[in-house]
């Protein structure tokens, strides 16, 4: 299985998440099949995906900072933020709580206003992109996804930034290009390309 990479299309997975509902129950949500075609189709979305929720790198700088910047990448022509993870909609909800995140109440709402956690529960997507890690001796973590981040438009892969180097059972957990600056400066950088080009063609 090939990693994730630059016009790679995304795997067709279906993940099972949880959606809002209006009623007045203690756990106003029910079960939706979400597919990757739901989240990624004809929109230029930003992809990260990290070890598990509640872990310490993970809460510390990844999520948080994607969610400081989330208003500068919309800025950007980006449609949506995605934190995935290779953990069920129970826990990736809990974690965004925990992590401050704004809820949103709508009925059928994703679940946060900014960045939108997707629970790759079953690690269907995560073996599609070829980012299966497991690690074993190291955290008893079992099978989860490497940490990584990608450009996305319309479901292919434009920009793909992997933590190196991608070892199973790995005792480093790094955290140096797939943050959110990275991406950031990706696409700022991408935008002036395109604006010379157009310069050039006008002169």
């Amino acid at each position: 299985m090939s990693q994730i990479c630059e016009n790679m299309t995304l795997p067709e997975v279906t993940f099972k998440t949880r959606v809002r509902v209006e009623n007045n129950d203690e756990n106003p949500f029910e079960w939706k099949d979400m597919t990757t075609a739901d989240y990624f189709a004809g929109k230029k979305c930003v992809l990260f995906s990290l070890p598990g929720a509640f872990t310490p790198v993970c809460s510390a700088s990844h999520l948080p900072r994607y969610e400081e910047l989330y208003d500068e990448f919309k800025k950007l022509g980006v449609d949506e933020v995605y934190c995935l993870s290779v953990n069920d909609a129970f826990v990736m909800r809990k974690w965004g709580l925990d992590q401050g995140l704004e809820e949103d109440m709508t009925p059928g709402s994703l679940g946060f206003t900014k960045v939108k956690l997707i629970p790759d529960g079953a690690c269907h997507f995560t073996r599609g992109v070829g980012m299966s890690c497991t690690w074993e001796s190291e955290r008893g973590f079992g099978e989860r996804s490497w940490r990584y981040s990608a450009f996305v438009s319309d479901g292919v892969v434009k920009k793909a930034f992997v933590e190196q180097p991608f070892v199973q059972n790995s005792g480093p957990d790094p955290l140096e290009v797939s943050d959110a600056d990275t991406m950031l400066n990706y696409i700022k950088e991408q935008i002036m390309v395109e604006k010379m080009k157009e310069a050039s063609v006008s002169a």
